[in-house]
């Protein structure tokens, strides 16, 4: 991995490669993630951008606010895009004809990546393309109307999920794509919010050094679909990680490390009350599911610790 160091004076040099005027909402989280990575990449990248937020309010024709070749695909196939322009790359490589090191990143939110674009992105990890694929995580299709995707937490009120009297919001719990990517053995696993922007860049840097390819969950606040205030992203993420509702961890060759362990586990509740989304759940006849989601909170945490420190254990930490 680079050993150059992480500091501010310095990345407040770099290029910014995310141009501002994009268009995305004011307090949207996905940008500032976005600026992060790009701030971190060391080497020259190649975009792949999924129908979404970000694409759609980043390249407004005639304009784009990317300083990267940038390529916009539909939904479903990012991670098959860019694993046909790495596989030219290598090949282009081999016969001499390219020789600068250039790597490839795939920025898709959940609605693209944990549902639509699945099967692209789990077939691009199994064949061991030698790309980074980061979602972009605001737990609904903002893009289209604050539907339910299968990363929209338990409880959610959204277009599709009404809180009402015939349901209390999302019925089901959200999926676990981290550990689902994992799953797939392939290098470099992790998840991280923009709010941690030193464990971000860190990570996208591990990300891009690996041989094979990598994923990154980034928690990505959405004020319009999470119902707050503009000046919220930061704060919720960081309420997220408080919380455990989204842990900070990483998996390296399959080993994984927890990176920050709150010293003091708040209430998922500190995360849910700041978001309109949740407010329903406060009523006296939505208290089971606060209760749920703190089991879904405490269980998830507590497999990663024991998860932990059985790798510790087998390595004589």
């Amino acid at each position: 991995m680079s050993t150059t160091p992480l500091r501010l004076k310095e990345l407040s040099k770099k290029e910014d490669l995310l141009t501002g005027g994009h268009r995305m909402c004011a307090g949207c989280g996905a940008p500032i993630a976005i600026r992060q990575v790009l701030l971190a990449a060391e080497m020259p990248v190649v975009v792949a951008n999924a129908t979404g937020c970000l694409e759609v309010s980043t390249t407004i024709y005639p304009y784009s606010a990317w300083k990267v070749p940038w390529i916009h695909t539909a939904f479903e196939n990012a991670a098959a895009t860019l694993s046909g322009v790495e596989a030219m790359y290598r090949a282009l490589k081999k016969k001499g004809k390219i020789k600068e090191r250039i790597k490839f990143i795939a920025f898709g939110g959940d609605g693209g990546t944990y549902d639509i674009g699945f099967q692209s992105l789990s077939g691009a990890m199994e064949r061991g393309h030698d790309i980074v694929y980061i979602c972009y995580d605001n737990g609904a299709y903002m893009n289209t109307g604050i539907q339910r995707s299968s990363a929209t937490p338990l409880g959610a009120n959204t277009t599709t999920s009404p809180a009402g009297k015939v349901i209390p919001g999302k019925l089901q719990p959200r999926k676990n794509l981290t550990k689902i990517m994992a799953a797939h053995g392939i290098p470099y696993v992790a998840q991280t919010t923009p709010a941690h922007w030193r464990d971000l860049m860190t990570k996208v840097r591990k990300a891009l050094e690996v041989d094979g390819p990598a994923f990154i969950n980034v928690l990505s606040s959405c004020n319009r679909g999470w119902r707050t205030p503009t000046d919220r992203a930061i704060e919720d993420c960081k309420l997220a990680v408080e919380t455990c509702f989204w842990p900070l961890y990483e998996y390296e060759n399959g080993k994984l490390t927890i990176n920050q362990k709150p010293k003091e586990k708040k209430p998922v509740v500190e995360f849910l009350k700041t978001q309109g989304r949740f407010k329903h759940l406060f009523s006296p006849e939505n208290e089971h599911l606060l209760k749920k989601a703190q089991e879904l909170v405490d269980k998830e945490w507590e497999d990663l610790l024991r998860e932990e420190r059985m790798w510790k254990a087998e390595e004589g930490e």
